[in-house]
């Protein structure tokens, strides 16, 4: 007898069904289908190493509370994988166990020195840790693996990301030495002296460096604008456009370059790309009342174990791990979906779609979320150098908690977008200024610098706490 259609009951998903389905969520950059799909796969073949692994990786992202078990589970099935062992100290100091992370790390910095990650990983605990040698680990593994080049670009990068721009470049010397025919490390040595300070030793690696990218024009370009040829600087960065149109930090260069341009031509170009009305917004978050209080209170609970990261904007404080806006916990679920309510009411004044402009070229094109985290700031002189955020269309500042500091006439703690990185040693104010408010969110395109000025440790004790996150297309996941 044939069934009806209304008691036809559809066969479960197969586990290979399940890992499509979580590939797909993953380029979506839905990590809650991951797990749930992987967690489909994980019960049909408990002891499989693939969906193990991806699935520890998830909870990492997720700063799910089993991440380390699921680790210790994954490591099980495949206990040689570095990258495995790596994801377990990561957990280890997710838990909050600096120590056992530390010394999981070091143990894969010691087996395998090429392993840039763990090197990367190890270096940020050391300098958590507030030890001046944080870079220790790549000058062990550098020792350990002199045949390796990757080993010494990333310790020059170590350098460059908390501004010892000297440092970097005394590597770079180095791998000069140790490679010398790879053009790569002049360039890095030309960019690190500039950024240092040495103009002449930059300005001679450049007339002998035999490297033609977009890279080399950009760098280049940033050394011409420290001595004021702006003309120069132009028709690189018009070169590194024509090969890289659609990279961000080409274009956040060309919009100080318009800007400091005497033609009337440069600075309308200038105000097209960045000061159009409704491309810098500060808006308050659709959110149901009292979501911002229940945020506040995990975000404190989270910090209380995080460190400064290495190789990121912030100069002192502490930044969440993981991809904030993905953890398990509700008030994060329901933040995100209140940031998405807020984007499509700044998306509604935004100018006229612009097929020409990084931005308004996706105007009407589906958005989402990329990476969040949080940042906590408790005075003393902390604050955020000027950066750009390459992988954005929109970048963003959402203020949790603002000190009395912030009022101040001074303006300590404000949000700068457009003053030039401080290493170009230009005298160009910001586009805005942007004063912290509570359960505001400050929205902006990501090819514009930002910074926050310093402030000192507020009469009322409470820090500065954000929520930051890039937005991008939806294509650009898939």
């Amino acid at each position: 007898m044939a069934m009806d259609n209304s008691t036809r009951q559809s066969a479960p998903p197969t586990p290979e069904a399940l890992l499509e389905a979580a590939i797909r969520a993953r380029k979506e950059g839905d990590l809650a289908r991951v797990a749930r799909a992987l967690d489909g796969v994980l019960k049909a073949a408990p002891h499989h190493p693939i969906p193990l692994r991806l699935r520890a990786r998830v909870a990492l992202e997720r700063g799910e509370a089993s991440a380390l078990g699921r680790f210790d589970e994954a490591l099980r099935a495949d206990p040689g994988n570095a990258e495995l062992h790596l994801g377990k100290a990561q957990a280890l100091e997710l838990s909050g166990d600096r120590k056992g992370a530390r010394i999981v790390a070091e143990q894969i910095a010691a087996q395998a020195p090429g392993f840039i990650a763990a090197l990367s990983f190890l270096s940020s605990l050391y300098l958590a840790a507030g030890e001046s040698d944080f870079t220790a680990p790549f000058a062990a593994a550098a020792a350990k693996a002199p045949q390796d080049p990757n080993i010494l670009a990333a310790w020059i990068n170590s350098f460059a990301g908390i501004e010892r721009f000297a440092d970097a470049a005394r590597i770079a010397d180095q791998a000069r030495a140790a490679f010398p025919a790879e053009p790569h490390f002049a360039l890095l040595e030309a960019l690190n002296a500039g950024s240092a300070g040495d103009w002449d030793r930059a300005e001679a690696v450049f007339a002998d460096l035999a490297l033609e990218s977009a890279q080399r024009w950009l760098a280049e370009a940033r050394h011409r604008l420290r001595a004021g040829q702006i003309a120069m600087s132009q028709a690189l960065v018009d070169k590194a456009l024509d090969t890289a149109p659609h990279d961000v930090a080409a274009w956040a260069l060309q919009g100080i370059v318009w800007r400091l341009s005497e033609t009337d031509e440069g600075k309308a170009k200038a105000r097209w790309l960045h000061e159009q009305a409704g491309l810098v917004q500060m808006r308050p978050l659709i959110a149901q009342d009292g979501l911002l209080e229940r945020v506040r209170t995990r975000l404190e609970a989270l910090h209380e174990g995080a460190g400064m990261p290495l190789g990121q904007s912030l100069r002192g404080g502490s930044q969440t791990r993981g991809i904030l806006l993905q953890r398990p916990e509700p008030e994060f679920a329901e933040l995100h979906s209140a940031i998405l309510d807020t984007l499509k009411a700044y998306r509604d004044e935004l100018p006229d779609k612009d097929a020409d402009h990084p931005l308004l070229k996706a105007r009407d094109t589906p958005w989402r979320l990329a990476g969040s985290w949080s940042v906590r700031l408790t005075g003393e002189g902390d604050h955020h150098a000027a950066h750009i955020h390459p992988a954005g269309l929109i970048s963003s500042a959402l203020y949790v908690t603002v000190p009395q500091t912030a009022n101040d006439a001074d303006k300590q703690g404000w949000l700068e977008i457009g003053r030039p990185p401080a290493d170009l040693r230009l005298d160009l104010a910001p586009i805005a200024s942007i004063q912290p408010k509570e359960g505001h969110l400050a929205l902006f395109p990501s090819t514009l610098y930002h910074g926050t000025t310093r402030f000192a440790r507020p009469p009322d004790q409470s820090a500065r706490m954000t929520i930051a996150f890039d937005v991008i297309t939806a294509q650009q996941g898939v």
